[in-house]
């Protein structure tokens, strides 16, 4: 990429930030006040997106989908399009949750296709390495609570369809209450997921240059947060709670585990000096 369409393509994905704050606190605290701020944020960095794009097509006199970068890039510019299109149209709201984080974080991985210095220090580096493992432990820890609730969820409703439930059915918490507990967990799961996922992506990039995309924890992270991000958007948008929410909170669970795997068995790599 050109320098310039670089430093578009750059201060687009500082704009897109603010749309990932906005499903953040819609995710923790149901509330939309932010939309506004985040959707004035996510038209101006559709514009510099744009600028990127032609910029870059006129420099290398081609059109920008000749590697991935350019091509992530341009599908997070066609997505944005579409969304502020159909916003424009509809006038709905509820697709910015799943959008703008999506967005985000393909605008964030496209603006990596560049070659930077090495780290300034190893103190950083293993700091930053550091603050990641942390977030995704505490992102499992809370995908592992959302789980368990999730399993007693199940397993007191169909107690419930019993004639005679079972005594542990009397120690359970209500079915309101186990609701509540999987959509608190599962949004703070999200949250320390798209943190590790972002310190992840930087750390890689620095680490390994234009090379870290093709390891494969960070493509299966990718796909877990993906899975993530779905989920949320399922549960806030389509409604999906009880048995719905339970079933699909199990199955990212076993696609995180995958991704636990592939860290263990990279562990020892990646931290090499």
């Amino acid at each position: 990429m050109a320098e310039m369409s670089v430093i578009w393509l750059r201060v687009a994905a500082a704009l897109y930030s603010l749309g990932l704050l906005h499903a953040i606190l819609t995710l923790v605290r149901k509330r939309e006040h932010l939309f506004r701020v985040a959707l004035s944020a996510f038209s101006i960095g559709a514009v510099l997106h744009g600028v990127s794009i032609v910029e870059e097509g006129l420099l290398m006199n081609h059109c920008p989908i000749a590697n991935f970068y350019e091509t992530l890039s341009m599908c997070a510019f066609l997505i944005t399009m579409l969304f502020l299109f159909v916003y424009w149209r509809y006038k709905t709201e509820s697709l910015s949750v799943f959008i703008f984080p999506l967005v985000f974080v393909m605008t964030l991985v496209s603006t990596l296709g560049n070659p930077v210095d090495a780290w300034t220090s190893p103190v950083i580096r293993n700091a930053w390495l550091d603050v990641h493992i942390t977030l995704v432990l505490l992102g499992f820890a809370a995908l592992a609570f959302t789980a368990g609730a999730s399993l007693l969820y199940l397993f007191q409703e169909r107690e419930l369809k019993r004639k005679k439930p079972r005594k542990l059915y009397y120690r359970l918490p209500p079915l309101g209450t186990l609701d509540d507990l999987i959509s608190r967990s599962m949004a703070l799961g999200f949250v320390l997921m798209t943190l590790a996922v972002i310190a992840a992506t930087t750390w890689a990039f620095i680490e390994h240059k234009r090379d870290w995309i093709s390891q494969p924890a960070i493509g299966i992270s990718f796909i877990t947060w993906g899975c993530y991000l779905a989920m949320v958007f399922l549960r806030i948008t389509a409604g999906w709670r009880g048995r719905k929410a339970a079933i699909m909170v199990i199955v990212v669970v076993g696609l995180s585990a995958v991704t636990w795997v592939a860290h263990a068995r990279l562990g020892s790599w990646l931290l090499k000096p």
